[in-house]
C-alpha cells in the first residue's frame, strides 16, 4: 500500500496515513473487565436485589394512592334511555350522584372519566383523522381515512373530520362539597394542565388568526357534536379550536377497551388548598355520551398521586419479576459453579 500519492501538477505528494494522535493511531488506554465467577455472580445478585426492592417500593407507593370510582351508567339509567332516542338528542338530562370521602385526599387530586368496552384500538378508528387539518394548516383538508365522516351531503367538509373526533366524550361533570345538609360548595376544577406538552404545542394547532369563527368558515361540526369546534368552551375563548384540552385528551386513543382519561384537576385554593377534605360530596353529570349501543359503561374517578404516579402496579410487578428472574439465574449459576469447583478439587486430589 502506498503511503503517499502525487499527481502531475498537483504540488507536493499528500499522505494517506492517519494523523499521529492517540485516537487515530488507536493508542488510547483501554480496560477490559476480568469476568470471574465472583464478579459475575455479585452483579447478578446486586441487580436482582435492587429490582426486588424497587418493585416492592413501587407497589407500596401505588397501593397508597386514594381512589374513589363511581360507575354512573345504571345510576343515570333514565338519562341513558333518553339519550338512546335520537329524537331527544338536543334535550339536556342531568343526574346527581351523592358520595362521601371517609379520609382526606391529601395533595393534588385528579378527576377522570372512565369508559368500559370502548375499542379505540380498532385499526380503522385509529387512522380516522386528518393530521394536516389538526395542525391548522388547512381546516378544509379531509383525508380519505376519515370516511364516512368527511363531509355532509351538500359537500361541506367536516372539521375535525374522522371517527375519533366524531365520537368525542361530551358528558359534563361537576363536583360539589357539602359541609352540611343545607350548604353545597362548587369544588374548583382546572381545565388546564391535563394534556401532554407535545400534543398541546406541537401536534394540535389552530389556524394563525384570532377569529376562529372566520377561520373555520366553510366547514361544519361533526354529526354527533352539539357545537362547532370553535365554540367548545364558552368560558375561555383560548380553549377552543383544535387546541381545546378535552379534545386533545380524547384524540390520544387508548390501547385497551377499558380506559380512563384525565378530565380535570383540583384547583388548590381556599378550603381545598391541601386537597379534598373528608365529608359529603356529589357529582352532577350532564348525560350526553351514549354507551348502551356498544354495551359499554361509564364511570367517574377521583384519584391522588404519589412520587411514582398513580395506582397502576404494573411497573412494580415488572421490577419484581425481573429481580426474581435475575436472582434465580444467579442462584443457578452459583450452584453450577460450586458443583464444577467441587469436581475440579476432587480430580486434583
Amino acid at each position: 500500500m502506498k503511503d503517499k500519492v502525487s499527481r502531475p501538477g498537483a504540488g507536493p505528494p499528500t499522505s494517506r496515513c492517519p494523523e499521529n494522535t492517540a485516537l487515530k493511531q488507536q493508542q488510547l488506554p483501554a480496560w477490559k473487565p476480568a469476568l470471574t465467577a465472583t464478579t459475575v455472580l455479585s452483579g447478578f445478585f446486586t441487580i436482582g436485589a435492587f429490582c426486588l426492592g424497587m418493585g416492592i417500593l413501587l407497589i407500596l407507593s401505588a397501593k397508597s394512592v386514594q381512589e374513589i370510582e363511581i360507575n354512573y351508567t345504571e345510576i343515570c339509567s333514565n338519562c341513558s334511555k333518553l339519550r338512546e332516542n335520537s329524537s331527544n338528542f338536543e334535550k339536556e338530562c342531568n343526574c346527581s350522584i351523592p358520595f362521601s370521602i371517609s379520609k382526606k385526599m391529601q395533595g393534588n387530586v385528579f378527576l377522570y372519566y372512565k369508559l368500559h368496552n370502548f375499542y379505540q384500538n380498532h385499526r380503522r378508528y385509529v387512522i380516522s383523522r386528518s393530521d394536516v387539518q389538526l395542525l391548522g394548516k388547512n381546516v378544509q383538508r379531509v383525508e380519505s381515512t376519515c370516511a364516512p365522516f368527511t363531509a355532509y351531503a351538500n359537500g361541506t367538509p367536516i372539521a375535525p373530520c374522522g371517527a375519533i373526533a366524531n365520537s368525542m366524550f361530551n358528558d359534563t361533570i361537576q363536583l360539589f362539597y357539602h359541609p352540611n345538609a343545607s350548604t353545597h360548595i362548587t369544588v374548583p376544577l382546572l381545565k388546564s394542565g391535563i394534556t401532554w406538552w407535545t400534543d398541546k404545542h406541537v401536534k394540535f394547532q389552530n389556524p394563525k388568526t384570532k377569529n376562529l369563527s372566520a377561520a373555520f368558515a366553510g366547514t361544519a361540526r361533526p354529526p354527533y357534536w352539539n357545537k362547532p369546534i370553535y365554540e367548545l368552551d364558552e368560558e375561555d375563548w383560548k380553549n377552543n379550536g383544535f387546541t381545546n384540552n378535552d379534545f386533545i385528551v380524547w384524540m390520544r386513543v387508548a390501547a385497551f377497551p377499558t380506559f380512563k382519561n384525565l378530565y380535570r384537576r383540583l384547583n388548590r385554593i381556599q378550603q381545598f388548598s391541601e386537597g379534598l377534605p373528608a365529608g359529603n360530596y356529589s357529582f352532577t353529570i350532564s348525560y350526553n355520551f351514549p354507551v348502551t349501543r356498544f354495551k359499554g359503561e361509564k364511570g367517574v374517578l377521583l384519584s391522588t398521586v404519589t412520587w411514582s404516579g398513580g395506582s397502576n402496579i404494573f411497573l412494580g410487578v415488572a421490577y419484581i419479576t425481573t429481580g426474581a428472574a435475575t436472582l434465580l439465574a444467579g442462584s443457578t449459576m452459583l450452584a453450577i459453579h460450586l458443583k464444577l469447583k467441587e469436581k475440579k478439587t476432587y480430580y486434583q486430589r
